[in-house]
């Protein structure tokens, strides 16, 4: 994203319903996350990790945002409900927490897709035309509004959003293969020998953890994996695979709008991916703008007297 990126605030993006995912455990790490989850972990001197999607949601035109959360997730829920309810409920914009709570099952989350199908009745209470599902523990400045005017206009059912990792770091990722238009056709999640990218022996096509759903498919694709015996319910390894056999499934290319390279992505799920990602930010032209008006993170910060 750069000062120079337009907006795609539309009315597909004011129909959308966006789901954070931000309950991992995050035990890669280590530490960081012994009292929190690593959505809360924080980033950049002032930010929290899960500020990132939070704020790309806000920029994008995207008002109704749900935050699903579970493990140890007390401090996250405080920086949310003290530097996100800024949002106008009178005129249906919300920032609403949705704490695994045993909805439908005895159970809670299983999994990344089980996380949202036991939230089924308050999605269908808010009924969208589209729903985003995104990952709460990447660091990236996107236009969802982009994604979702592609997704619509390609007629896909599912839309996953996808950018080039090299080989040995797309065994922690989804790992997709396409057709020459961008469909998907192949879907491995975490594989032991990623498929490369045609043509780049080094590169594979990595999910980016982010899909966007037409609502009714995505509600149908959620009641038959709870129904699946033996399914980890995840929309990786479970409902993405199926879904491909049957059903159109477009891949979304993260690029720069601008440059029209791959933009700035990072996996901080490790110490040194969050200590290199920290340190990023201090060169002289860092890869993330910080200061860039057009596209800000939003965040809550403590009001405290001045040092002495």
């Amino acid at each position: 994203m750069t000062d120079q990126s337009p907006r795609f605030v539309s009315r597909l993006t004011r129909n959308t319903l966006a789901l954070i995912l931000a309950g991992g455990r995050g035990s890669r790490l280590k530490h960081l996350t012994k009292w929190r989850s690593k959505p809360a972990v924080p980033f950049g001197g002032k930010f929290r990790i899960v500020d990132f999607p939070l704020s790309n949601c806000i920029n994008s035109g995207i008002r109704q945002v749900g935050v699903l959360t579970q493990y140890k997730a007390h401090s996250l829920l405080l920086h949310i409900q003290r530097g996100w309810g800024f949002l106008r409920g009178e005129f249906g914009e919300f920032v609403e927490l949705l704490p695994a709570q045993q909805r439908i099952e005895s159970s809670w989350y299983e999994g990344t897709a089980d996380a949202v199908y036991q939230n089924l009745d308050i999605l269908r209470s808010h009924n969208p035309d589209y729903v985003l599902v995104l990952a709460g523990d990447h660091i990236y400045k996107m236009d969802y509004g982009t994604m979702i005017a592609e997704h619509v206009e390609s007629g896909a059912d599912m839309t996953v959003g996808c950018l080039t990792v090299d080989l040995e770091s797309a065994k922690e990722f989804g790992v997709m293969t396409v057709d020459s238009d961008d469909w998907v056709v192949d879907f491995h999640e975490k594989p032991a020998n990623p498929k490369p990218v045609p043509g780049k022996e080094n590169e594979a096509l990595a999910s980016m953890g982010i899909y966007v759903f037409n609502r009714k498919f995505l509600f149908e694709q959620l009641i038959k994996d709870a129904d699946t015996p033996n399914s980890s319910h995840d929309f990786g390894k479970d409902l993405i695979p199926k879904v491909i056999e049957r059903y159109r499934v477009m891949a979304y290319r993260f690029r720069d709008a601008t440059s029209g390279k791959q933009a700035y992505w990072r996996d901080v799920g490790t110490i040194d991916a969050f200590w290199t990602a920290n340190l990023e930010l201090i060169g002289v032209t860092p890869p993330l703008n910080l200061y860039d008006h057009s596209w800000p993170i939003w965040t809550y910060q403590e009001q405290l007297p001045p040092a002495k």
